[in-house]
């Protein structure tokens, strides 16, 4: 029987990926921000949720992943109220947080290949695009190709964490 709490995460996570990516989209600086909170908190709330669950299976490394994305997705947050150019600096640490949860997450095998794979490539994007920007790129959270390049990745990696979440338990 699936808990209360993985149907809560997986709910987070669908909004957060669809919103995320929706916001990443629109020209409307408002709305893109309400976007943006929205997905934030459900994103937050998801991984809360989830870290719980994996330090109760006794899987430190991906508790402690979900923990780390936390974090990242909280300056995220804080940061886009600001707007997109004044949100930078917290963008840039958020990214950077949810680089290094990810490869947290998907060292273990915990989840499926597929999903540490590609949390494996949106971490690896991501990380690319913050030495870039402290190297004097110019960046925002919509510069194409790169961070934008490591949503999808993300977005897939989320879907791969709700179908764990959401299948049936053998």
């Amino acid at each position: 029987m699936r808990s209360t709490s993985d149907t809560v995460a997986s709910l987070g996570l669908a909004i957060g990926g669809a919103l995320g990516m929706a916001g990443t989209f629109v020209a409307s600086d408002a709305l893109r921000e309400t976007l943006w909170a929205i997905d934030g908190v459900g994103i937050v709330v998801a991984v809360a949720l989830l870290t719980m669950k994996y330090q109760r299976l006794g899987n430190d490394c991906v508790a402690a992943g979900f923990l780390v994305f936390l974090a990242g997705e909280s300056l995220l947050l804080a940061g886009n109220a600001a707007g997109l150019q004044a949100s930078v600096p917290s963008y840039l640490g958020g990214i950077s947080l949810w680089a290094a949860a990810l490869v947290l997450i998907s060292v273990p095998n915990t989840f499926a290949l597929w999903m540490r794979i590609t949390g494996f490539i949106a971490a690896a994007l991501f990380t690319v695009s913050v030495f870039a920007a402290l190297w004097g790129a110019p960046l925002l959270p919509t510069t194409a190709p790169l961070p934008a390049l490591g949503y999808p990745f993300l977005v897939l990696t989320f879907a791969g964490w709700i179908w764990t979440l959401m299948r049936p338990q053998r």
